[in-house]
């Protein structure tokens, strides 16, 4: 049988994503935040979007009255004529009063500039570690070395890097950089440069404690038994008292493992919630945030401007029809994200009242496919619409993700959330001895006491995910 080409015509039905339609999708799963700055793109790229909030009726603030004008030709020039007295006194009439120093004559204590609100940054450990490199007694060699190691500390204030690797950047002997390394590491803070947690500690003994070989012992040789807290396996290969080991221990337990955190310079993110649930009586209402979101309208200049059929070409009016339909399924899009998101949460509320009402104590174990039946979207449409978005509701702030959860069985009645195991786990752990904490197998029976089947690997599978130590871990002899 011999092969042929053939073209064939097949008509075909089939889905296609439309660019307004991945639009639209795309708009349910941002954040509030992403949101914002999607719309102002748009506004700034879309000539036909305007933001209702910028033309709002209202005074001119643009326009000045003639009288009350700043005549900058009148203002008197500073020189100098040779007297430093002078020249301060009128630097303050200058500065109003404000010495470069935040202290002039007639101000009060309360009303001076503090040393925090002139800062505008704040120190780097790069900065710190720099600045009295080049304040010590260093040569420009030393100070180049010095500058390469600095440069390699990372923000917990660790050397992470070889002395071979330095040496070879700088095309230098190592014997030259380990002895500016040892200058390095008697910078502040105590500990600084350290290439492992044990010489790190070894740095802070030698800074604040006095010579202790029970300590440096403790730290050279049983960091292992330390972490497990086994002071009486330490004590025995030490050959001395318990009591000595634990007080060594407390001594240990002041050091910092990260010297450089103190100097991190991350920010601290604060979050915005998109809805707000209030409670009315009996009856609990969704308020979606708006505040600060721009609102949208079509331009009625270009809308006129289509009108006009003498003022305006056909290429115009190509481009300005395609700016409205795109403003327009923007708009649209937009407020059907928040129909969406007001349905989800009010849906949420429907599965959840106890909880809003009394607690985590109460919340129930919930599926998508809840939601999705009861409001009749699609799973994956609630699944974009709780990413990154918060309620506010009396009990706090809290992802909408928080209200999904896995059921774990009980021995007679209905399957109990996922969080409420993982808040009775944290109060059982919380409420134990702490010389004896409980182990994952007696808190799967105290468990099994309260109606909750649970395997033991589920019970250390939780405690993992809330950051919890195992018990030997949690045990504290002092």
């Amino acid at each position: 049988m011999a092969l042929q080409i053939k073209q064939t015509v097949k008509l075909t039905q089939q889905t296609i994503m439309t660019p307004q339609l991945q639009q639209s999708i795309k708009l349910l799963q941002l954040s509030r935040l992403e949101l914002s700055d999607i719309i102002q793109n748009e506004i700034i790229e879309n000539p036909v979007l305007e933001d209702v909030q910028d033309f709002d009726d209202g005074e001119d603030t643009a326009k000045v009255d003639s009288e009350k004008e700043l005549e900058f030709g009148k203002t008197d020039e500073l020189t100098y004529d040779g007297g430093d007295e002078n020249l301060a006194d009128k630097w303050e009439n200058y500065a109003g009063g404000i010495s470069p120093q935040g202290v002039g004559p007639g101000i009060e204590d309360d009303d001076r500039l503090s040393t925090e609100s002139r800062l505008v940054k704040k120190t780097s450990l790069y900065d710190h570690l720099i600045w009295q490199l080049y304040l010590s007694n260093t040569t420009k060699k030393e100070e180049f070395i010095g500058s390469l190691i600095v440069g390699n500390i990372d923000e917990e204030g660790y050397l992470r890097i070889a002395l071979a690797d330095i040496a070879e950047i700088g095309e230098i002997d190592e014997a030259a950089v380990e002895d500016v390394l040892r200058k390095v590491q008697e910078f502040d803070p105590p500990g600084v440069g350290a290439r492992n947690l044990k010489e790190c500690l070894l740095l802070q003994v030698k800074h604040f404690i006095e010579d202790n070989p029970i300590v440096e012992g403790i730290i050279s040789h049983h960091l292992h038994d330390l972490e497990n807290r086994k002071y009486q396996i330490i004590a025995k290969k030490l050959d001395v008292p318990l009591k000595r080991v634990i007080e060594a221990v407390e001594l240990i337990s002041e050091l910092d493992p990260k010297p450089g955190r103190y100097f991190n310079d991350e920010e601290t993110h604060y979050i915005t919630p998109d809805i707000y649930v209030y409670k009315v009586e009996d009856e609990f209402f969704v308020v979606l945030n708006e505040d600060g979101m721009p609102k949208l309208k079509v331009s009625s200049f270009y809308r006129n401007a289509l009108s006009k059929e003498n003022l305006t070409s056909k290429v115009t009016k190509e481009y300005i029809q395609g700016k409205i339909r795109s403003a327009v399924w923007l708009i649209k899009s937009i407020h059907q994200r928040q129909r969406t998101i007001y349905k989800v949460m009010d849906s949420i509320i429907k599965f959840q009242r106890e909880f809003f009402e009394k607690g985590i104590g109460y919340l129930k174990p919930l599926a998508l496919k809840d939601i999705a039946e009861d409001t009749g979207m699609h799973e994956s449409t609630i699944s974009r619409v709780t990413t990154n978005k918060y309620v506010h509701i009396p009990q706090g702030i809290f992802g909408l993700k928080y209200f999904f959860n896995s059921g774990i069985n009980c021995f007679v009645g209905e399957s109990i959330a996922s969080e409420r195991v993982k808040e009775k786990i944290k109060q059982i752990i919380r409420s134990e001895n702490s010389k004896k904490p409980y182990s994952d197998q007696k808190i799967v029976e105290i468990l099994n006491g309260l109606n909750i089947s649970i395997a033991r690997r589920t019970v250390t599978k939780y405690r993992e995910m809330m950051n919890i130590l195992p018990s030997p871990k949690r045990k504290k002899v002092f």
